[in-house]
């Protein structure tokens, strides 16, 4: 059924509050996927505080003119249907989830991006999405800063472990 002009003018201005809050955009085709697996993609997105939109490639063009015109001209190449994702929150987990989701389900795959203010191929993007998180990467930084200081003690600690098992021993 066709949408009118008002429904049209709420999609278009929803698309325009996600486009300005969000820190990556991803496109995604997904022809063939069953509803059962799209609800359940939607449902680890909003669990990495993403929103996934699937919307008529005339309106989203619209929006993307105003927003960055290649990106624009870059969304003409894809005949599938389209889906976008928002990622409001993180730049690397909306693209992990729909890269492991893609390796679960061949209906479903990424198209293309845009992230760091820069429209990013399939490629990019995949690549963006093996990259590990903000927090894994913290945790590796803390150990790497951590493991000199507890190395040291633990030699320090032997000395003294030393003298404890000799004095042991001279006791027996």
């Amino acid at each position: 059924m066709a949408k009118s002009k008002e429904e049209k003018k709420k999609i278009l201005e929803d698309l325009k509050e996600g486009i300005k809050k969000q820190k990556i955009m991803i496109l995604v085709n997904f022809t063939g996927l069953k509803v059962k697996d799209f609800f359940e993609l939607r449902k680890r997105l909003k669990s990495a505080n993403s929103q996934i939109k699937v919307i008529k490639k005339t309106l989203l063009n619209l929006v993307l003119k105003e927003f960055n015109s290649d990106f624009s001209q870059k969304l003409a190449q894809f005949k599938a249907q389209i889906a976008i994702v928002f990622g409001f929150e993180d730049e690397i987990s909306p693209a992990k989830i729909l890269n492991q989701f893609s390796l679960e389900n061949p209906n479903c795959k990424i198209l293309a991006g845009y992230f760091d203010k820069k429209f990013r191929e399939k490629e990019e993007m995949i690549t963006l999405a093996q990259l590990p998180t903000k927090n894994e990467l913290l945790a590796n930084l803390i150990g790497n800063l951590s493991a000199p200081i507890s190395n040291f003690v633990n030699v320090l600690e032997g000395n003294i472990k030393g003298l404890v098992y000799l004095l042991s021993l001279i006791k027996k």
